[in-house]
């Protein structure tokens, strides 16, 4: 099971997250209470150890600034979590190592969710960080065969129903771990990371690295 703990704002929370055992710590550059700027990410980002998938979150960005934000930052994976059409989110793909994209659970454009060559879909809320729940069926909806991340409303108290419901391939928490926004609580993160990982194995590499220089593409 992969563990990605978003909304990180600050060193230690990032730093503690990885000693827990999350394999990824999501960084949100769209407008958000836990919105952080691109260079104080990057600083964080030199600290995080080399199997650490860093995320960063975007919204409805032009692609081209997707890219450069995301490889300047150290990010190695960019999640599209807005209206990005299919053709935006493989032109991103090309240029970053992984992509992750949001939809929101029921969205019709769920049944094409092939066409946007992502590594992996996620399934949110309408509110995205509100911690609001919906319904796990619709994960069903999703296309066979890819993987799938779940976020909204995931706690340390119903992590393993959530992914033994969905049999995800990942869970994505921000609130679900937090005193406040942006700031990360060590029982609630302990606690939800050994439970995700305590109801289903993790698998296989993360990324497929690819090198790329934006700046030849820009």
């Amino acid at each position: 099971m992969i563990v990605k703990i978003c909304g990180t704002t600050n060193e230690d929370d990032a730093l503690l997250s990885v000693a827990l055992g999350a394999d990824m710590v999501g960084f949100v550059f769209a407008p958000s209470p836990r919105q952080i700027a691109p260079q104080v990410a990057a600083d964080i980002v030199k600290r995080l150890p080399p199997e650490i998938v860093a995320v960063g979150v975007f919204r409805d960005e032009a692609p081209k600034r997707v890219v450069e934000i995301a490889l300047r930052s150290g990010m190695r994976a960019a999640q599209l979590h807005g209206h990005e059409s299919a053709e935006d989110t493989r032109w991103v793909r090309q240029r970053v190592p992984m992509v992750i994209k949001a939809f929101t659970a029921g969205d019709p454009r769920l049944a094409r969710a092939v066409d946007y060559g992502a590594d992996v879909v996620l399934l949110d809320g309408p509110r995205p960080g509100s911690g609001q729940t919906w319904d796990r069926a619709l994960v069903d909806e999703v296309p066979v065969g890819l993987r799938v991340m779940v976020a909204g409303g995931i706690t340390p108290g119903n992590v393993a129903s959530v992914v033994a419901r969905t049999r995800c391939w990942g869970v994505d928490v921000s609130s679900g771990v937090e005193r406040s926004p942006g700031v990360k609580d060590p029982v609630k993160l302990r606690e939800l990371i050994a439970a995700a990982k305590a109801a289903a194995p993790c698998e296989g590499e993360l990324v497929d690295e690819g090198p790329y220089d934006w700046e030849v593409d820009a």
